[in-house]
Protein backbone atom coordinates (compact mmCIF):
# COMPACT_ATOMS: atom_id res chain seq x y z
CA UNK A 1 0.00 0.00 0.00
CA UNK A 2 1.64 3.28 -0.61
CA UNK A 3 1.12 6.32 1.33
CA UNK A 4 -1.25 8.75 1.52
CA UNK A 5 -2.93 11.67 3.18
CA UNK A 6 -5.43 12.03 5.33
CA UNK A 7 -8.40 14.08 5.77
CA UNK A 8 -11.75 14.41 7.70
CA UNK A 9 -13.96 16.97 6.71
CA UNK A 10 -16.69 18.59 8.90
CA UNK A 11 -18.87 19.84 5.83
CA UNK A 12 -20.10 18.12 2.46
CA UNK A 13 -19.16 20.94 1.00
CA UNK A 14 -15.51 20.73 2.23
CA UNK A 15 -15.38 17.30 1.51
CA UNK A 16 -16.95 17.61 -2.48
CA UNK A 17 -14.20 20.13 -3.02
CA UNK A 18 -11.38 18.26 -1.58
CA UNK A 19 -12.29 14.76 -3.76
CA UNK A 20 -12.98 17.08 -6.75
CA UNK A 21 -9.03 18.74 -6.40
CA UNK A 22 -7.61 15.39 -7.36
CA UNK A 23 -8.77 12.59 -9.64
CA UNK A 24 -6.70 10.34 -6.57
CA UNK A 25 -8.74 11.03 -4.09
CA UNK A 26 -11.25 8.56 -2.65
CA UNK A 27 -14.17 9.25 0.21
CA UNK A 28 -13.66 6.86 3.03
CA UNK A 29 -17.11 5.80 4.87
CA UNK A 30 -17.14 2.38 6.99
CA UNK A 31 -14.33 1.12 4.61
CA UNK A 32 -15.55 -2.28 4.41
CA UNK A 33 -14.43 -2.29 0.63
CA UNK A 34 -12.27 0.38 0.09
CA UNK A 35 -9.63 -0.67 2.55
CA UNK A 36 -9.95 -4.29 1.71
CA UNK A 37 -8.95 -2.75 -2.10
CA UNK A 38 -6.12 -1.03 -0.90
CA UNK A 39 -4.57 -3.67 0.77
CA UNK A 40 -5.57 -5.58 -2.84
CA UNK A 41 -3.10 -2.64 -4.78
CA UNK A 42 -6.67 -2.17 -6.54
CA UNK A 43 -7.44 0.66 -5.35
CA UNK A 44 -4.15 3.17 -4.89
CA UNK A 45 -5.51 6.63 -3.67
CA UNK A 46 -3.19 9.81 -2.88
CA UNK A 47 -5.96 10.88 -0.54
CA UNK A 48 -8.79 9.81 1.91
CA UNK A 49 -11.30 11.64 2.61
CA UNK A 50 -12.77 10.36 5.69
CA UNK A 51 -16.63 11.06 5.86
CA UNK A 52 -16.91 10.22 9.67
CA UNK A 53 -17.76 13.42 10.61
CA UNK A 54 -19.80 14.79 8.42
CA UNK A 55 -23.74 15.32 9.63
CA UNK A 56 -25.05 12.45 6.60
CA UNK A 57 -26.80 9.82 9.34
CA UNK A 58 -29.96 9.29 10.82
CA UNK A 59 -33.59 8.17 9.27
CA UNK A 60 -36.39 10.16 9.22
CA UNK A 61 -40.14 10.51 7.82
CA UNK A 62 -40.61 12.88 4.78
CA UNK A 63 -44.09 15.02 4.45
CA UNK A 64 -45.34 12.32 1.60
CA UNK A 65 -44.85 9.71 4.02
CA UNK A 66 -41.61 8.28 2.20
CA UNK A 67 -38.17 8.10 4.49
CA UNK A 68 -35.01 10.04 4.00
CA UNK A 69 -31.88 7.82 4.89
CA UNK A 70 -28.54 9.43 5.66
CA UNK A 71 -25.74 8.34 3.35
CA UNK A 72 -23.84 7.28 6.29
CA UNK A 73 -26.37 5.08 8.19
CA UNK A 74 -25.06 1.53 8.93
CA UNK A 75 -26.64 -1.19 6.97
CA UNK A 76 -27.32 -3.16 10.59
CA UNK A 77 -28.71 0.08 11.74
CA UNK A 78 -31.22 0.63 8.74
CA UNK A 79 -32.53 -3.00 8.65
CA UNK A 80 -33.37 -2.38 12.62
CA UNK A 81 -35.41 0.84 11.50
CA UNK A 82 -39.15 -0.44 12.65
CA UNK A 83 -40.48 2.23 9.82
CA UNK A 84 -38.50 -0.08 7.27
CA UNK A 85 -38.98 -3.25 8.81
CA UNK A 86 -42.98 -2.46 8.68
CA UNK A 87 -43.13 -0.76 5.33
CA UNK A 88 -40.54 -1.90 3.12
CA UNK A 89 -39.84 -5.25 4.24
CA UNK A 90 -37.78 -6.12 1.23
CA UNK A 91 -35.44 -3.33 2.31
CA UNK A 92 -34.73 -4.70 5.45
CA UNK A 93 -34.46 -8.38 3.96
CA UNK A 94 -31.88 -7.17 1.41
CA UNK A 95 -29.66 -5.78 3.85
CA UNK A 96 -29.69 -9.19 6.60
CA UNK A 97 -28.97 -11.15 3.89
CA UNK A 98 -25.99 -9.05 2.52
CA UNK A 99 -23.31 -9.86 4.80
CA UNK A 100 -22.14 -10.32 8.09
CA UNK A 101 -22.83 -8.75 11.37
CA UNK A 102 -19.88 -7.29 11.65
CA UNK A 103 -20.01 -5.67 8.31
CA UNK A 104 -23.79 -4.35 8.53
CA UNK A 105 -22.24 -2.20 11.72
CA UNK A 106 -19.82 -0.45 9.89
CA UNK A 107 -21.13 -0.80 6.06
CA UNK A 108 -23.00 2.70 5.04
CA UNK A 109 -25.89 3.14 2.98
CA UNK A 110 -24.21 4.97 0.39
CA UNK A 111 -21.15 2.79 0.33
CA UNK A 112 -23.07 -0.28 -0.28
CA UNK A 113 -24.23 1.57 -3.28
CA UNK A 114 -21.11 1.83 -4.00
CA UNK A 115 -19.06 -1.23 -3.92
CA UNK A 116 -17.15 -2.40 -6.40
CA UNK A 117 -17.41 -6.13 -8.15
CA UNK A 118 -15.75 -8.89 -6.52
CA UNK A 119 -14.62 -10.04 -9.94
CA UNK A 120 -11.62 -12.54 -9.53
CA UNK A 121 -9.77 -10.74 -12.33
CA UNK A 122 -10.54 -7.14 -11.08
CA UNK A 123 -9.45 -8.21 -7.46
CA UNK A 124 -6.05 -9.80 -9.05
CA UNK A 125 -3.41 -7.43 -10.36
CA UNK A 126 -1.19 -9.75 -11.68
CA UNK A 127 -4.23 -10.51 -14.19
CA UNK A 128 -5.97 -8.14 -16.74
CA UNK A 129 -8.82 -6.55 -16.44
CA UNK A 130 -10.47 -3.78 -18.15
CA UNK A 131 -12.46 -2.57 -15.39
CA UNK A 132 -9.38 -2.28 -13.36
CA UNK A 133 -6.92 -1.37 -16.49
CA UNK A 134 -9.20 -0.08 -19.64
CA UNK A 135 -8.05 -2.17 -22.81
CA UNK A 136 -6.03 -4.42 -20.83
CA UNK A 137 -8.80 -7.09 -21.91
CA UNK A 138 -11.01 -9.55 -19.88
CA UNK A 139 -9.91 -12.76 -19.13
CA UNK A 140 -13.38 -13.98 -17.62
CA UNK A 141 -15.11 -14.42 -20.74
CA UNK A 142 -12.43 -17.72 -21.35
CA UNK A 143 -11.78 -18.33 -17.77
CA UNK A 144 -13.78 -18.75 -14.26
CA UNK A 145 -16.96 -16.92 -14.74
CA UNK A 146 -19.47 -19.02 -13.27
CA UNK A 147 -20.79 -16.03 -10.53
CA UNK A 148 -20.55 -13.66 -13.48
CA UNK A 149 -23.29 -11.68 -15.24
CA UNK A 150 -25.70 -13.03 -18.13
CA UNK A 151 -27.82 -9.98 -18.86
CA UNK A 152 -26.35 -6.79 -19.59
CA UNK A 153 -22.44 -7.63 -20.30
CA UNK A 154 -20.42 -6.84 -23.02
CA UNK A 155 -17.33 -8.29 -24.39
CA UNK A 156 -15.46 -5.89 -22.30
CA UNK A 157 -16.91 -6.83 -19.00
CA UNK A 158 -19.12 -9.69 -17.60
CA UNK A 159 -18.58 -8.40 -13.87
CA UNK A 160 -21.87 -8.49 -12.16
CA UNK A 161 -22.65 -5.94 -9.33
CA UNK A 162 -22.23 -7.38 -5.48
CA UNK A 163 -24.79 -4.66 -3.71
CA UNK A 164 -28.21 -6.66 -2.31
CA UNK A 165 -29.22 -3.18 -0.97
CA UNK A 166 -28.74 -1.43 -4.31
CA UNK A 167 -31.53 -4.18 -6.10
CA UNK A 168 -34.00 -3.64 -3.04
CA UNK A 169 -34.00 -0.06 -3.87
CA UNK A 170 -34.17 -0.17 -7.34
CA UNK A 171 -37.42 -2.00 -6.80
CA UNK A 172 -38.82 0.51 -4.44
CA UNK A 173 -38.07 3.27 -6.97
CA UNK A 174 -35.93 4.85 -4.43
CA UNK A 175 -33.48 8.48 -5.16
CA UNK A 176 -30.13 9.16 -4.48
CA UNK A 177 -29.31 12.70 -3.52
CA UNK A 178 -26.50 14.26 -4.25
CA UNK A 179 -23.72 16.65 -3.89
CA UNK A 180 -21.58 18.43 -6.07
CA UNK A 181 -19.21 21.18 -6.52
CA UNK A 182 -21.42 23.32 -8.38
CA UNK A 183 -24.92 22.15 -7.59
CA UNK A 184 -27.00 19.37 -5.33
CA UNK A 185 -29.27 16.59 -7.66
CA UNK A 186 -31.39 14.05 -7.50
CA UNK A 187 -31.17 10.45 -9.42
CA UNK A 188 -33.03 7.61 -9.47
CA UNK A 189 -31.07 4.54 -7.74
CA UNK A 190 -32.10 2.43 -11.26
CA UNK A 191 -30.28 5.35 -13.56
CA UNK A 192 -27.43 5.88 -10.89
CA UNK A 193 -25.07 2.87 -12.25
CA UNK A 194 -23.83 2.31 -16.08
CA UNK A 195 -23.49 -0.55 -18.61
CA UNK A 196 -20.11 -1.89 -19.32
CA UNK A 197 -20.31 -1.39 -23.03
CA UNK A 198 -17.05 -0.68 -23.94
CA UNK A 199 -15.93 1.56 -20.81
CA UNK A 200 -16.58 -1.01 -17.92
CA UNK A 201 -14.12 1.48 -16.13
CA UNK A 202 -17.09 3.75 -16.36
CA UNK A 203 -19.50 2.14 -13.37
CA UNK A 204 -21.86 4.98 -12.30
CA UNK A 205 -23.02 8.36 -13.60
CA UNK A 206 -21.56 10.27 -10.26
CA UNK A 207 -19.60 13.56 -11.58
CA UNK A 208 -15.90 14.37 -10.48
CA UNK A 209 -16.19 15.21 -6.36
CA UNK A 210 -20.03 14.24 -6.20
CA UNK A 211 -21.07 12.59 -2.98
CA UNK A 212 -24.27 11.01 -2.09
CA UNK A 213 -25.71 12.54 0.77
CA UNK A 214 -28.91 10.67 1.44
CA UNK A 215 -31.21 8.01 -0.58
CA UNK A 216 -35.29 9.02 -0.15
CA UNK A 217 -37.57 6.36 -0.19
CA UNK A 218 -41.24 6.82 -1.69
CA UNK A 219 -44.41 6.59 0.58
CA UNK A 220 -45.01 2.73 0.26
CA UNK A 221 -47.71 1.62 -2.58
CA UNK A 222 -51.01 0.91 -0.62
CA UNK A 223 -52.06 -2.37 -0.55
CA UNK A 224 -48.25 -3.54 -1.84
CA UNK A 225 -46.41 -6.34 -0.35
CA UNK A 226 -42.28 -6.82 -0.56
CA UNK A 227 -40.08 -9.24 -0.41
CA UNK A 228 -36.37 -9.93 -0.85
CA UNK A 229 -34.89 -13.52 -2.34
CA UNK A 230 -31.40 -14.50 -2.90
CA UNK A 231 -29.77 -17.09 -4.01
CA UNK A 232 -26.02 -18.58 -2.92
CA UNK A 233 -23.27 -20.98 -2.70
CA UNK A 234 -23.62 -21.03 1.56
CA UNK A 235 -25.98 -19.43 4.02
CA UNK A 236 -23.86 -16.73 5.06
CA UNK A 237 -21.66 -14.01 4.24
CA UNK A 238 -21.93 -14.72 0.47
CA UNK A 239 -22.26 -13.10 -2.72
CA UNK A 240 -25.70 -14.22 -5.14
CA UNK A 241 -25.64 -16.22 -7.70
CA UNK A 242 -29.25 -14.74 -8.20
CA UNK A 243 -31.55 -12.77 -5.93
CA UNK A 244 -34.93 -10.75 -6.70
CA UNK A 245 -36.82 -8.11 -5.43
CA UNK A 246 -40.52 -7.34 -5.37
CA UNK A 247 -43.06 -4.91 -4.62
CA UNK A 248 -46.43 -6.30 -6.04
CA UNK A 249 -49.86 -5.17 -5.79
CA UNK A 250 -53.33 -7.75 -6.59
CA UNK A 251 -57.09 -6.22 -7.06
CA UNK A 252 -59.54 -8.69 -8.28
CA UNK A 253 -56.95 -10.90 -9.30
CA UNK A 254 -54.91 -8.96 -11.44
CA UNK A 255 -51.62 -7.29 -10.97
CA UNK A 256 -52.41 -3.38 -10.29
CA UNK A 257 -48.82 -2.39 -9.74
CA UNK A 258 -45.13 -4.45 -9.52
CA UNK A 259 -41.80 -3.58 -9.59
CA UNK A 260 -38.83 -5.88 -9.65
CA UNK A 261 -34.96 -5.93 -9.62
CA UNK A 262 -33.03 -8.65 -9.87
CA UNK A 263 -29.32 -9.20 -8.64
CA UNK A 264 -26.46 -11.68 -9.33
CA UNK A 265 -27.46 -11.43 -13.07
CA UNK A 266 -25.85 -8.38 -14.53
CA UNK A 267 -22.97 -5.26 -14.10
CA UNK A 268 -25.71 -3.41 -12.19
CA UNK A 269 -29.20 -4.03 -10.22
CA UNK A 270 -31.62 -5.45 -13.55
CA UNK A 271 -34.81 -3.54 -13.35
CA UNK A 272 -37.13 -6.57 -14.98
CA UNK A 273 -39.17 -3.74 -17.08
CA UNK A 274 -40.35 -6.22 -19.49
CA UNK A 275 -41.75 -8.34 -17.28
CA UNK A 276 -43.35 -5.18 -15.32
CA UNK A 277 -44.59 -4.63 -19.09
CA UNK A 278 -46.26 -7.59 -19.13
CA UNK A 279 -47.89 -8.18 -15.90
CA UNK A 280 -49.46 -4.78 -14.85
CA UNK A 281 -53.14 -5.78 -15.76
CA UNK A 282 -52.53 -9.43 -16.38
CA UNK A 283 -53.57 -12.43 -13.69
CA UNK A 284 -52.00 -12.45 -11.15
CA UNK A 285 -50.66 -16.80 -11.57
CA UNK A 286 -48.14 -18.54 -11.81
CA UNK A 287 -48.60 -19.55 -15.77
CA UNK A 288 -48.68 -15.78 -16.17
CA UNK A 289 -45.90 -14.67 -13.75
CA UNK A 290 -43.51 -17.59 -15.80
CA UNK A 291 -44.29 -16.09 -19.27
CA UNK A 292 -43.51 -12.71 -18.15
CA UNK A 293 -39.91 -14.24 -16.44
CA UNK A 294 -39.08 -16.04 -19.87
CA UNK A 295 -39.86 -13.09 -22.02
CA UNK A 296 -37.63 -10.84 -19.13
CA UNK A 297 -34.67 -13.39 -19.64
CA UNK A 298 -35.03 -13.89 -23.37
CA UNK A 299 -32.14 -11.66 -24.37
CA UNK A 300 -29.45 -12.99 -21.66
CA UNK A 301 -26.16 -14.29 -22.94
CA UNK A 302 -24.62 -16.93 -20.84
CA UNK A 303 -21.14 -18.16 -20.88
CA UNK A 304 -20.24 -21.75 -20.62
CA UNK A 305 -20.21 -21.87 -17.21
CA UNK A 306 -22.97 -19.71 -15.69
CA UNK A 307 -26.18 -20.43 -18.20
CA UNK A 308 -27.80 -22.58 -14.69
CA UNK A 309 -28.60 -19.10 -13.65
CA UNK A 310 -31.25 -18.29 -16.24
CA UNK A 311 -33.93 -21.41 -15.24
CA UNK A 312 -32.79 -19.98 -11.56
CA UNK A 313 -33.41 -16.55 -11.55
CA UNK A 314 -36.82 -17.72 -13.62
CA UNK A 315 -37.49 -20.10 -11.09
CA UNK A 316 -36.86 -17.63 -8.15
CA UNK A 317 -38.64 -14.77 -9.83
CA UNK A 318 -42.07 -16.73 -10.64
CA UNK A 319 -41.78 -18.21 -6.90
CA UNK A 320 -41.19 -15.10 -5.00
CA UNK A 321 -44.33 -13.40 -7.11
CA UNK A 322 -46.94 -16.15 -6.19
CA UNK A 323 -45.86 -16.17 -2.47
CA UNK A 324 -46.44 -12.31 -2.51
CA UNK A 325 -49.70 -12.96 -4.47
CA UNK A 326 -50.56 -15.42 -1.36
CA UNK A 327 -48.75 -12.62 1.05
CA UNK A 328 -51.19 -9.94 -0.07
CA UNK A 329 -54.51 -12.60 0.21
CA UNK A 330 -53.66 -13.22 3.77
CA UNK A 331 -53.66 -9.88 5.19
Amino acid sequence: MREFAYLRPTEAAQAVQLLAAGPEARYLAGGTNLVDLMKLGVERPLLLVDLGRLPLGGVRPLDDGGLRVGALVTNADLAADRRVRTAYPVLAQALLAGASGQLRNRATTAGNLLQRTRCLYFQDTAKPCNKRTPGSGCPAREGVHRDLAVLGASEHCIATHPSDLAVALSALDAEVELLGPDAARTLPVTDLYRLPADRPHEEHRLLPGELITAVTLPPPVPGAVSAYRKVRDRASYAFALASVAGVLAVHDGRVTHLRVAFGGLAPKPWRARTAERLLVGAPADEATFAAAMAAELADARPLRDNAFKLPLAHNLGVRLLCDLVAKGAAR
